[in-house]
């Protein structure tokens, strides 16, 4: 993980495209975060669907996720919910899409920071009061690294889910890309009858497609190592 700014600077995007405002952050995160649909057969929302977009989740030192006002390097962040029901002998499939919009490439890139700083000081995190993830494993990769040539830093967090509702432990996924000052982000929360595999499968294509959405909003092509230029398909 990069401490200061990030490759961004050597790819093509174009300025007027960048949000400046609150507003203009909250229109482009529409553009971009995906429908239910995105998750393939049988994917529908969750109540709540969206998020209070004046606020976002933040794990507080009793390894606990809290609700706060947005921070001031924030200039709008979304989730959507969504799921996949309970059918024959599989149980239900829980999904998030997360799309914030930083105010500069460094912030996004702290943000970053802060996760694996998380995963450290919290293997153990609950997410509500009967939801818990445990034995969380992270792995970074930069621009180049790993087979990623479409991003500044992808992450991926592994881990084991257990609730009141559906027991566990199952499989927990949870991956974020960040491409200048934007961070996208994608999860399952498994259940009976859900691989490893399955999670990957259900978030490869929503977050593929909020990386294409984004990078033709923001009109940028991510430099091959080498120099060549490569968008993200």
């Amino acid at each position: 993980m990069s401490a200061g700014p990030p490759a961004t600077a050597v790819v093509d995007i174009d300025p007027a495209a960048l949000p400046t405002t609150g507003a203009q952050a909250a229109a482009l995160i529409r553009d971009v975060i995906p429908e239910p649909s995105a998750f393939g057969p049988g994917a529908v929302p969750r109540s709540p669907y969206e998020s209070d977009p004046r606020r976002r989740p933040v794990l507080g030192d009793d390894c606990v996720w809290h609700q706060q006002a947005l921070p001031k390097d924030v200039l709008a962040t979304l989730t959507r919910s969504y799921e996949i029901p309970a059918s024959g002998a599989k149980g239900p499939l829980r999904l998030s899409a997360v799309v914030t919009v930083h105010r500069d490439a460094e912030q996004a890139d702290w943000e970053n920071a802060e996760v694996l700083e998380e995963m450290m000081r919290c293997p153990e995190q609950r997410l509500r009061s009967d939801e818990v993830i445990t034995s969380l494993n992270d792995v970074p990769n930069s621009l180049g690294d790993s087979g990623n040539e479409y991003a500044d830093d992808v992450l991926t967090e592994l881990g084991s889910y257990t609730s009141a509702e559906v027991g566990g432990p199952h499989e927990y996924l949870w991956g974020q890309t960040r491409i200048g000052q934007f961070t996208l982000a994608v999860s399952a929360k498994g259940s009976k009858g859900w691989s490893r595999a399955d999670l990957f499968e259900r978030l490869r294509d929503p977050h593929a497609g909020m990386r294409t959405r984004l990078t033709a909003v923001i009109e940028r092509d991510t430099p091959k190592p080498g120099g060549s230029t490569k968008g993200d398909g």
